[in-house]
């Protein structure tokens, strides 16, 4: 057996999660296993990294040694796990590189560890030529998963699907594209066995109530190729690839980590993290019991957004209100007095808050892109009677101009990201296309285009010079009093001139 002494000080070590992994070593140290935990299963933890040469079982302790073929296997399966904490049985489980280099075990206690190897050693040498007959369709079911995703009434993510099929196993790849009008992504397990069980559990399930329904198939595929990690494709296992030309730069790398430690869905901190589908069937019937959907709600949560980098010259509640109130009811805004480049924003529930994050984080309002993340209060406070706060914060829970109030609203099929044309609705006849071009033209923007609807001239889309001038005018102009007791509606539009 690996040297007592060394473990204990591989052990002493590891007080409290939050620590570097430490010096490379082809020896993993795992923590916080489940007591009940198999060898085959920490060995499964390392198989999409590389080849597990040898593992020690501390059950006491509930603690591994896993050691694979190679340092740089180890290091990539380490920086992979660090930013997105794997969970066995519903436990989250902790690894860093070992003092050890590598691992002496005697054959006679180790018995089960060696053979659980030999198994699996077996199993991958044969899951070569199993790959090679996928590609044939005359094996098993392919590693790699084709989702659609139907009835996308809120954004879905490449980091929300991660999360969501990382319960099965490990996520090697994703690649993410509209096909058909459609949200789609191909998605590449270790092996057939767990894109298997994957399918089995998620099709059909909703990622949000009684929306965003995934459907899932085997794809042709048995690998994917993946040349840029940007918020289309990524692959896990090479951090060192390129964001590619033209692509944004992966910004929130940084929310990526935070999506991987059970962020999934900015709403419900874990939302999915914590979602327990001990195997397809229970899956089955709870989603049958529910009678809709296996993901708990977003509703509850996490409904505060810290906004920063916002312009402190210019920036109001009310424009705030305005702004985030296109993807969801807001409640209440405070600009913060000692920062006033900061705002915490408070929506009626985590979808929204989602919603408003994934459209608005990076878009630029008064001339500054705005950074935009999950706040850890749970709610906006107003300030104490007699405690003037010179206006700064605001609450808008009674307010007459949310969107979202009605149930089922068609407000709801209408969300689209900040774009430059803008979608106006309740125009009075009596007001003609030049007087809105002047209206919008007084803030100093510029218009390149405009076009009543056809069928209904209560409509009309206006295209401004960019999308930063058309956030501008939505703040500026939604409800703008048109007379005749009609107020102007602004939302984003899909649709150009």
């Amino acid at each position: 057996m690996a040297s007592s002494a060394a473990n204990g000080n591989d052990s002493k070590k590891f007080k409290g999660d939050i620590r570097s992994p430490g010096i490379p070593s082809r020896v993993i140290h795992v923590r916080k296993l489940p007591s009940d935990i198999t060898e085959a299963e920490v060995i499964s933890l390392g198989l999409p990294f590389g080849k597990v040469t040898n593992l020690l079982m501390l059950k006491g302790k509930n603690q591994a040694f896993l050691e694979m073929n190679s340092e740089e296997a180890a290091q990539t399966m380490v920086s992979y796990y660090s930013s997105v904490t794997p969970v066995v049985r519903n436990h989250p489980v902790y690894m860093q590189f070992s003092n050890h280099k590598e691992l002496k075990t005697d054959n006679s206690p180790n018995q089960r560890a060696q053979a659980a190897l030999q198994a699996v050693n077996a199993v991958q040498t044969g899951g070569m030529t199993i790959a090679g007959i996928d590609a044939t369709g005359m094996g098993g079911p392919s590693p790699v998963l084709r989702v659609i995703v139907e009835n996308l009434l809120y954004p879905v993510t490449l980091d929300v699907l991660h999360q969501i099929f990382s319960k099965f196993g490990t996520v090697l790849k994703v690649i993410t594209f509209t096909k058909n009008n459609q949200f789609q992504a191909l998605l590449q397990y270790a092996d057939g066995l767990t894109s298997q069980h994957a399918k089995l559990a998620l099709d059909g399930q909703n990622i949000y109530n009684a929306c965003c329904t995934l459907r899932i198939s085997f794809s042709k595929l048995t690998s994917l190729n993946v040349k840029y990690n940007n918020d289309k494709s990524r692959d896990y296992t090479r951090p060192d690839l390129p964001t590619g030309d033209g692509q944004p730069p992966l910004e929130h790398q940084a929310m990526a980590a935070a999506f991987g430690k059970g962020l999934a869905m900015p709403g419900v901190p874990g939302a999915l993290a914590s979602l327990a589908i001990p195997g397809a069937a229970a899956a089955a019937a709870a989603a049958a019991a529910a009678g809709r959907l296996a993901f708990p709600t977003l509703s509850a949560g996490h409904c505060v957004m810290l906004v920063s980098n916002l312009n402190p010259e210019r920036v109001t509640p009310q424009c705030l209100f305005i702004l985030f109130g296109v993807y969801g009811d807001v409640i209440r805004v405070k600009i913060l007095f000692n920062k006033k480049e900061n705002a915490l924003v408070q929506m009626s529930d985590g979808t929204q808050a989602q919603l408003a994050m994934s459209h608005l984080n990076g878009q630029k309002l008064h001339g500054k892109p705005m950074r935009i993340t999950l706040s850890k209060h749970t709610n906006v406070q107003l300030p104490r009677e007699g405690h003037e706060d010179q206006g700064l914060t605001k609450d808008y829970s009674n307010s007459p101009l949310h969107r979202f109030k009605k149930p089922g609203s068609k407000n709801y099929s209408n969300i689209f990201p900040p774009s430059a044309t803008l979608h106006l609705s309740n125009i009075p006849p009596s007001v003609v296309e030049e007087d809105l071009k002047m209206l919008f033209a007084s803030t100093g923007a510029i218009v390149k285009g405009f076009k009543f609807f056809q069928k209904d001239r209560k409509m009309a889309l206006i295209q401004m010079g960019s999308v930063e001038e058309a956030i501008q005018c939505l703040i500026e102009f939604h409800n703008h009093d048109l007379g005749e007791n009609h107020h102007l509606r602004v939302s984003f539009s899909k649709s150009t001139i």
